[in-house]
């Protein structure tokens, strides 16, 4: 028939031969009705010949629609036609010959020129589906290709509607020409394992080698809620690992669906950081590629051709015959595994998310061929709501794992990230085997540190001076008060007071003592604040005054909180400010090589980097990583003082800052102290670094009393000549890049506890007013322009 859009390996006649047939039995019927019935439409068939010969002609089709609509009368009585969905077709084509009321009404509803179209059968398939009836009607075969066809029709409010569409073949002959080929068990056999290579089945099947002589009659049915997948899904929405029967109740739904009841399915996860299959962590879930093994490298469990769909080409692969893939493959530890756990057919089939590989579903049968190529397309119709549903559980799992993480050590870096979550899988699995074990410690080997600090200069002096000022301000108020009630009331206790609280004021104004502020405090709480509580009662004057007083106070902590508060809030907007920086550029330098970091806040902000092969996990370390991130650092302190000087101006106590670098010359060990939740140094000779690391900021130039750390240089602390050698080149390009200034001091520095022979570079930085200056300044120069 002409019309057909596509390729097609029948040749299609619409013929009512079959109902003719049928009708010719019926003349032999005792009642005179059903034999007059069949006379008229074997009368029909005499007037048009061309019914029973077959019409190829798609015009001819629609010019005998009144006599074709009469022959299929009793296939459309008039008592269903509101009841029934149904079409006369031809196969897997949207020509419609005769249909019910109802379907007319519905595709009435879906709006002008609406044409269902088959929602799930794309060209090839329309091809396959053609040779499937051939095989079926012609050579007998049970080829069980009976994935559901739907139509998807909205209905009069725009709601979308699926109807399932199963078709009657008892109404067609399939014809062999001399185009056709002969087909025999072994093209079946290739046939059944190259679903999706059309061009095999065109080879088997030419295009219109064979001939499809009749009509399809084709019943519809609203499945928009269809049962089985609703169970299906529902199974997956209650999932619970310590469920018993899930697993059992999961098969159920597989056997149903494929009609099968031997199946078995099985899953294993993948792990895309370790790039490896793995088993389930749960109990009852099996994994048939990994037999007895726990992991696996995916090349390994797989072989090349199940790889190759799985990851390469994203769609599922189907073993109909396992011991004959084994033999033509006698090396692949997957058909091994296979054939000794009784296995004859498989589907593996994987499962994504957004391009993302999750795991591999593994259906597998005992029989051979009882899975293949052809039935795992039921997979499409299911693979939606198992994706969702593991996506749920590798949530849960993960948050599982994060929260042994968490139980067991604190926030944990992303770069070492990788070696926690192993353990906690080790951890997991032991807890799974009811073989409780200890988490263990984390050592990484082998690793560069590198240390820098950016510290607020002078910050204890700084910190004194806004006590000292709240006490005198506090003190100053508390004594006003105190001369107003002696000049009313002048009794020698009063007297005392104002003596004790000038003496405060005069000894915190030379020098603020260790314990000045808390002996001030107590005195406040224990003798001013009753006695004020008590004098409020006594007189307006006195009332106003004590308001006055309680107003500069603090509301949560009673006291003069006014310089402190500046200089808190001082450090705390330039921690913000040095860390957020820090962090933003931190995500740059990853990107260039992964490596272990982690900063604190104090009175400025310090960081701690470790770079090494065992921190990547990859055989890609080299060293031209370590120098480039000591680099990194020196840009990033310059960086850091740079946008601390263009704020200062806007900081309630203007502080100075000053920057420095410790280099640490050879490799040494981290371990994550499970006690303490934090990463240390692990070893007696690798201590030194974290000793040196605590005091050196605080050292002096041997022979002076000057820091080695000031204000506006950057200083880089060492104590190998090979560091010096390298430092001064990272210097030197960053001179002319306009971070430093030209003239480079080397100091010795005095001994520290057991640690000696440090040296350090000192280069003065060059700073800009603000980020859109082009001009360069020292810290003199900038302190003059901003003042």
């Amino acid at each position: 028939m002409t019309g057909l859009e596509h390729d097609f390996p029948l040749d299609i006649w619409i013929s009512f031969s079959k109902f003719f047939e049928q009708y010719k039995e019926l003349l032999k019927s005792d009642n005179e009705i059903i034999k007059d019935r069949a006379a008229r439409i074997l009368k029909i068939a005499e007037q048009y010949p061309e019914l029973d010969n077959g019409i190829k002609e798609e015009k001819r089709v629609y010019e005998l629609l009144e006599p074709i609509h009469l022959v299929l009368e009793d296939s459309f009585p008039d008592i269903l036609q509101q009841n029934e969905i149904k079409i006369a077709t031809i196969p897997f084509h949207n020509k419609v010959l005769k249909s019910t009321s109802r379907y007319q009404n519905i595709v009435k509803a879906a709006g002008e020129n609406f044409e269902p179209q088959i929602k799930n059968l794309n060209e090839d398939h329309y091809y396959i589906m053609g040779c499937s009836i051939i095989l079926g009607h012609y050579y007998n075969y049970n080829i069980d290709f009976r994935r559901p066809f739907f139509y998807d029709i909205p209905d009069a409010f725009g709601v979308m509607r699926n109807y399932r569409i199963m078709y009657n073949g008892d109404f067609i002959d399939i014809i062999k020409t001399d185009k056709a080929k002969e087909i025999t068990d072994a093209d079946v056999a290739e046939l059944l394992d190259n679903f999706d290579n059309i061009d095999i089945w065109k080879e088997k099947f030419p295009p219109h080698s064979w001939i499809f002589k009749g009509i399809i009659i084709a019943n519809m049915f609203d499945v928009t809620t269809d049962v089985s997948l609703s169970d299906f899904k529902t199974s997956l929405i209650k999932y619970d690992k310590t469920q018993g029967d899930f697993v059992g109740s999961f098969q159920d739904i597989f056997r149903a669906i494929f009609n099968l009841r031997e199946i078995k399915v099985g899953f294993s996860n993948y792990n895309p950081e370790d790039q490896v299959l793995e088993r389930v962590p749960f109990k009852n879930i099996d994994s048939y590629i990994l037999y007895d093994r726990y992991t696996d490298c995916c090349e390994t469990a797989l072989c090349k051709g199940t790889y190759h769909y799985l990851f390469e080409e994203s769609t599922y692969f189907a073993i109909s015959d396992v011991k004959r893939y084994q033999k033509s493959t006698p090396d692949e530890i997957m058909y091994k595994n296979l054939v000794a756990q009784g296995i004859n057919s498989a589907i593996l089939a994987p499962i994504k998310s957004d391009g993302n590989l999750l795991g591999i579903l593994e259906i597998v049968s005992p029989n051979v061929h009882e899975l293949n190529s052809i039935n795992a397309n039921k997979l499409q119709d299911v693979m939606p709501y198992l994706v969702d549903s593991v996506l749920r559980s590798k949530a849960k799992s993960e948050n599982e794992l994060e929260l042994i993480i968490q139980q067991e050590c604190t926030s944990i870096h992303p770069s070492v990230h990788w070696k926690f979550k192993r353990e906690a899988k080790r951890f997991m699995r032991a807890m799974v085997d009811e073989n409780p074990v200890s988490f263990r410690e984390v050592v990484f080997e082998n690793v560069y540190p590198l240390y820098g600090q950016i510290d607020i200069k002078g910050s204890s002096d700084a910190r004194n001076e806004a006590i000292q000022k709240d006490l005198v301000l506090q003190l100053k108020g508390i004594a006003k008060i105190i001369n107003k009630i002696i000049e009313s009331d002048p009794l020698p206790i009063y007297e005392q007071l104002a003596y004790r609280t000038n003496r405060y004021v005069m000894a915190i104004t030379e020098q603020l003592q260790v314990d000045s502020e808390q002996n001030i405090l107590n005195f406040i709480k224990k003798e001013i604040t009753p006695l004020f509580k008590h004098l409020k009662k006594k007189n307006v004057e006195l009332d106003t005054l004590i308001d006055e007083y309680e107003e500069i106070l603090d509301v949560s902590i009673k006291t003069v909180y006014r310089h402190r508060k500046a200089y808190d809030e001082s450090v705390m907007l330039i921690n913000k400010k040095m860390a957020a920086l820090l962090d933003q550029k931190q995500d740059e330098a990853q990107g260039m090589y992964p490596h272990y970091f982690e900063r604190f806040k104090s009175d400025g902000v310090e960081h701690n980097m470790y770079i090494g092969e065992s921190i990547t996990k990859q055989d890609s370390f080299n060293k031209v990583y370590l120098y480039n991130l000591r680099l990194w650092q020196l840009q990033i302190m310059c960086e850091m003082e740079n946008a601390y000087y263009q704020m200062q101006k806007d900081l309630p106590v203007a502080l100075d800052v000053a920057s420095m670098v410790l280099v640490f010359n050879t490799s040494l060990s981290v371990r994550f102290r499970m006690d303490e939740k934090r990463f240390d140094v692990d070893g007696t000779y690798n201590a030194r670094y974290e000793v040196v690391k605590k005091r050196v900021d605080k050292s002096k130039i041997k022979g002076t009393d000057q820091r080695v750390t000031e204000k506006g240089k950057l200083v880089i602390i060492y104590s190998q000549r090979s560091d010096e050698r390298e430092y001064i080149k990272y210097i030197n390009f960053l001179q002319s890049k306009n971070y430093l200034e030209e003239e480079i001091e080397i100091v010795e520095l005095d001994d520290l506890q057991g640690v000696t022979g440090l040296k350090a570079l000192r280069v003065n930085i060059l700073y800009h007013k603000n980020e859109k200056d082009k001009e360069y300044y020292t810290y003199e120069d900038l302190m003059k322009e901003l003042n």
